[in-house]
């Protein structure tokens, strides 16, 4: 019951707190936090969990905005909350004149980071969305780059006699090599990871140790360099892990799966209770002018940076931040053990003040992680903050997902706009020609993504019907990848459930692999300078144009003739399939021996129904009066004279496109109102 009103990180440093008191009480002296400890034991594992497991699409995505908060965001906490506590220790009296300026920027600079182990212990409890902890928990593990480089700067300035101009250039150029030398590291360690993790597959039992040992050496290489060991960790992390879960067994991956957070874990609950022990065993010296200033100005410095940053980085943003997500960015800035560390490896010759330091430091980690901390679940209940779904990602997802990154990558290549998606599509395709090939053992190498998703969501499913009893519903042969991670060994002769063929599946995985995977190609670039003129639009137009003229005269014709009301009798054509059921009712004159006779027969292709009614002109109805010999003759079937060649017969006007045979066209299709014929009486009199 308290674990869900207070943040367990709170109840960690009551205990240190309390074991502090016990050891201090029966006259032992308490052990204390040690810098060295800290940064070569404790930390690693938390950030290596960290950057294994990172989310690596929400944080591609958001890169923008994290590397904004983390970079400017620090550099203007550092110096604002430097500048303002040099303002206060010049005003606040003989106890804190003797401060100076970098002093008080170095003070800053540790202060000003967001911690990432704080920001770790808070934000996984209440279950913050996706978008909002990535930009917290990124902007912590990021801003190390800029903590390192601060801390050592002004701490080497502090020596010196005079800076010059030259120092500031050179000290703003180290930011650079620290953090991009730190990414550096990490790939190459990351790279040779996924490298030896391909010919590990007779020796399975090893296989996590290569993990943790090339992690760790990553964070060692870079903090001998004096550069960023936490940014070495996250890309040695991020690196490897593709390339290492394709090669491993899956027992290897369960395994280090759950050392790495039995690892963090334990390391976490070490730092908090030694933060509580190292506050009862510390030297503190309580100015109360200095402390209260600190932890003011280290919240408006907080706020003011977040709306700032917020209301230029909304400008470029397609998802916007809105005032509930600026508030908690804000009040997410949790400070934790490494200012503490950064502050207790302060060097009393240089800093005589380290102890005041020390003190306003662990006054403001213990706002942060006690007020900030346990009041942060009920503001997002009372802001109605959304909150992160636990959902099962689907093959139905993944699909849609692909279907889109292609969608959005096309798009982006027909404006010749180079976004993200650009760049995202050429590392993937180079990632797939030759990364995957030198770093990944087998056919793995060549797997399509969709299947190789397919494989993970089946081992899953598998391992969860595994646990809950239901092994008497597995597939004795779940997949061939599948059976090679758990037991690699031959695979059985007979397949009992799935019935495909070997030849069947692989035909299917073909299907696939050529149909979800090469669906973009090169194009060139929309550019509106070098388009070339389509010869047959000019046709086109005309075409169309001339459909639009008929289909505009059709519609006025219709109108025309809906507005005389007529009665509904039968169509010529009902007509001629009543003299075909009744040819006797039909006699031709005597005369008449040159008139063609109409052969009907409902049961031949050349039915009333094919005759072409264009063709047809029944006297009266084109408008002209009738002749002596059309008196005569009475119906007349005329041949329809074939179009000449290279006409269009659909959009080229002919005779029957005119005023006039539209009219006819009407009349014939309802000649208007008539007697009806009297029963027994011929549908055609027999004296006309």
């Amino acid at each position: 019951s308290v674990s869900s009103i207070v943040p367990e990180s709170c109840l960690l440093i009551v205990v240190g707190l309390l074991v502090g008191g016990l050891i201090k009480g029966v006259g032992e002296k308490p052990p204390i936090l040690k810098s060295d400890i800290f940064f070569l034991f404790l930390l690693p594992p938390i950030i290596l969990d960290a950057g294994y497991f990172l989310p690596l699409r929400p944080f591609t995505e958001n890169l923008g905005t994290i590397l904004i908060f983390a970079v400017v965001g620090t550099l203007w906490n550092a110096f604002f909350l430097g500048g303002l506590m040099y303002a206060v220790c010049q005003l606040g009296g003989p106890g804190l004149n003797h401060i100076g300026l970098l002093a008080n920027l170095l003070f800053g600079s540790i202060i000003s980071a967001v911690d990432p182990v704080a920001v770790l212990a808070v934000f996984e409890e209440i279950h913050i969305n996706e978008l909002l902890h990535i930009l917290v928990f990124g902007e912590s593990l990021l801003n190390d780059a800029v903590t390192v480089v601060l801390y050592h700067l002004f701490e080497e300035f502090a020596s010196f006699e005079q800076v010059t101009i030259l120092d500031i250039i050179l000290g703003f150029l180290s930011f650079f090599v620290v953090s991009l030398g730190g990414v550096l590291v990490g790939v190459i360690y990351g790279v040779i990871a996924a490298f030896t993790s391909r010919f590990t597959s007779h020796i399975r039992v090893i296989e996590p140790l290569f993990v943790f040992l090339y992690s760790y050496m990553a964070y060692l290489s870079a903090e001998l360099f004096h550069l960023s060991g936490i940014m070495a960790l996250i890309a040695a992390g991020v690196v490897m892990r593709p390339y290492v879960e394709a090669n491993i067994s899956h027992k290897s991956h369960t395994t280090i799966k759950y050392f790495l957070k039995m690892w963090s874990s334990v390391s976490e609950t070490l730092i908090f209770i030694f933060l509580g022990v190292s506050t009862v065993a510390g030297h503190h010296y309580w100015n109360w002018t200095f402390v209260i200033s600190t932890l003011f100005f280290c919240l408006i410095a907080r706020v003011l940076g977040v709306l700032v940053l917020t209301w230029f980085i909304n400008k470029f943003r397609i998802v916007k931040l809105t005032p509930k997500d600026q508030f908690i960015i804000a009040y997410g800035g949790l400070r934790g053990a490494i200012a503490f560390s950064l502050g207790y490896l302060l060097d009393y010759k240089h800093f005589g003040m380290r102890d005041m330091f020390l003190t306003a430091i662990i006054t403001v980690i213990f706002f942060t992680v006690f007020v900030q901390g346990m009041t942060i679940r009920p503001l997002v209940d009372l802001l109605a903050v959304k909150k992160k779904q636990e959902t099962k990602r689907s093959i139905n997802e993944e699909i849609h997902t692909q279907f889109l990154d292609h969608l959005l990558t096309g798009i982006e290549d027909i404006c010749g706009h180079y976004g993200h998606h650009h760049w995202k599509d050429k590392l993937n395709r180079f990632n797939k020609k030759y990364v995957k090939k030198c770093l990944i053992a087998g056919e793995r190498s060549k797997e399509p993504q969709l299947i190789a998703f397919y494989h993970k969501m089946e081992m899953k499913q598998a391992i969860e019907l595994v646990e809950s009893g239901g092994i008497g519903k597995i597939p004795s042969a779940v997949s061939t990848v599948s059976i090679q991670n758990i037991n690699p060994q031959t695979l059985p002769l007979e397949r009992v459930l799935p019935a495909l063929s070997k030849d069947k599946e692989e035909e299917i995985r073909k299907i696939l692999r050529t149909n979800l995977q090469k669906t973009r190609q090169r194009l060139r670039s929309y550019n509106r300078h070098t388009l070339v003129a389509d010869p047959y639009e000019e046709a086109w137009n005309q075409m169309l144009l001339r459909r639009q003229k008929a289909r505009q005269l059709e519609q006025k014709v219709m109108n025309n003739y809906l507005t005389v009301p007529a009665h509904r009798v039968d169509s010529p054509t009902m007509s001629r399939a009543r003299i075909g059921s009744d040819p006797l009712a039909y006699e031709p004159k005597e005369d008449s021996e040159n008139l063609p006779i109409i052969t009907i027969d409902p049961a031949s292709p050349q039915s009333p129904e094919s005759v072409d009614l264009m063709s047809e002109e029944p006297k009266g109805c084109s408008g002209l009066p009738p002749s002596p010999e059309e008196d005569e003759e009475g119906l007349v079937m005329r041949v329809k004279e074939p179009s000449s060649p290279g006409t269009d017969d659909v959009f080229t006007p002919g005779p029957s496109d005119s005023p006039s045979s539209q009219r006819m066209l009407r009349c014939l299709s309802d000649p208007g109102p008539r007697p009806e014929p009297e029963e027994g009486e011929p549908f055609i009199p027999k004296g006309q």
